[in-house]
């Protein structure tokens, strides 16, 4: 709950009106660790606001993400969503497609090359405990 308060202020103070739509697609993310992408929430809240556009849950995230209070995951075509911007990198399931956050271990060098990194992702990808009992 305090993610999302915290979450709300920063989008107030960048310019965005609380509405209940946007209020509701904050809550439902601040503690989502699955990585959902805008459908999947469009598709969480819609019973709650029949009247919501997938839109304003695309727009809203991408706020959030310009206002550095969520990360972008790109996983193929689809752009999933991150409440958590500490550091760190993500183990992705071939089988289910669960995706888990691994912490970080060292912060990226400043340069590379010639080229300033902004940030350092890696992604590993196998199977979870889930899907090797299943196998």
């Amino acid at each position: 709950m305090a993610k999302a308060t915290a979450m709300l202020s920063d989008l107030k103070r960048a310019g965005l009106k609380l509405t209940p739509q946007r209020i509701a697609i904050v809550h439902e993310i601040a503690e989502d660790l699955t990585h959902p992408t805008a459908q999947d929430l469009f598709e969480r809240l819609r019973p709650s606001f029949p009247t919501m556009s997938f839109a304003t849950v695309y727009n809203t995230l991408d706020a959030l993400a310009r206002c550095g209070l969520t990360g972008e995951l790109r996983l193929g075509t689809a752009v999933r969503f991150d409440p958590n911007t500490s550091p760190h990198h993500h183990a992705v399931c071939d089988a289910c497609g669960t995706v888990v956050d691994i912490p970080a271990e060292e912060h990226p060098p400043k340069k590379v090359r010639g080229f300033r990194v902004r940030v350092e992702e890696r992604t590993y990808r196998g199977l979870c405990g889930r899907c090797m009992k299943e196998s």
